[in-house]
């Protein structure tokens, strides 16, 4: 058996469980979040979505992501995935005592908490392509990147629409293969109220005093770990669509 026969039905596992039903606890915490959504003044959900654009800006046009790490272009697919293992690794520990310093440190460091945890997770994903032997220095890359993240933490109506992005790359890639206006087809709005859709409840449970540090470390944890395994199966997926699996 190949390494590719080993790992389909784990990608197949992973689309299922990407694109069931929502459950009772998806379905509760998004309540929960609309209800504090109400609670935060406009003048905070105005700051939040220039933090998302400013971070999205950032990744399209600036060199702040471009990771030190090499462009691993000569790893086969097994062995580019055991270095994403040790990446995640790496960075869910990073995540965690963020989280855990914050998380102790009450209201205001929870709310400088967003950017950073942000910027930690672009961080990631920028490495995570130079490990399967994409350089994040082209525009397209770039893209690829964000795309990766809006499926990560997008809606579940929203979901299929970029996980059809992701399936269907080598269609979409030729139009951003240089610096187009993508950053300014984006609805913010929703692309920032996505994200905080998919990791509210844990971060509300961050700033309940006497748990806020235990909170914290679990949250950017299991945040991270989403990441993780959306990041690691969408390069999955285009290596063998790309036949660059090599074993």
């Amino acid at each position: 058996m190949t390494y590719v026969e080993k790992i389909g039905p784990k990608i197949a596992e992973w689309e299922q469980k990407m694109f069931r039903k929502p459950g009772l606890l998806e379905k509760t915490s998004k309540k929960l979040n609309k209800q504090m959504n109400r609670l935060i003044p406009d003048k905070l959900q105005t700051v939040i979505t220039a933090t998302v654009k400013g971070l999205v800006k950032a990744t399209l046009f600036e060199a702040d992501y471009t990771p030190k790490r090499k462009v691993e272009d000569k790893l086969t697919l097994e062995e580019a995935d055991e270095m994403a293992r040790e990446l995640l690794g790496t960075y869910r520990r990073i995540a965690a005592v963020e989280g855990a310093a914050t998380g102790a440190g009450g209201f205001m460091l929870n709310m400088a908490d967003f950017p950073v945890l942000l910027a930690i997770q672009m961080k990631y994903l920028f490495e995570l392509a130079h490990v399967y032997g994409y350089d994040t220095s082209s525009f397209s890359e770039r893209v690829f990147v964000l795309s990766v993240f809006q499926l990560a933490f997008s809606g579940t109506d929203r979901r299929k629409q970029h996980y059809e992005h992701i399936r269907n790359w080598q269609a979409y890639k030729p139009q951003w293969i240089t610096e187009g206006d993508y950053h300014l087809n984006l609805d913010w709005e929703t692309f920032q109220q996505d994200y905080r859709d998919s990791i509210d409840f844990r971060k509300m449970l961050q700033m309940v005093p006497g748990i806020g540090a235990v909170a914290g470390t679990w949250a950017n944890y299991t945040i991270l770990d989403e990441l993780g395994e959306t990041g690691m199966n969408c390069y999955r997926i285009r290596r063998m669509q790309e036949n660059q699996a090599w074993g």
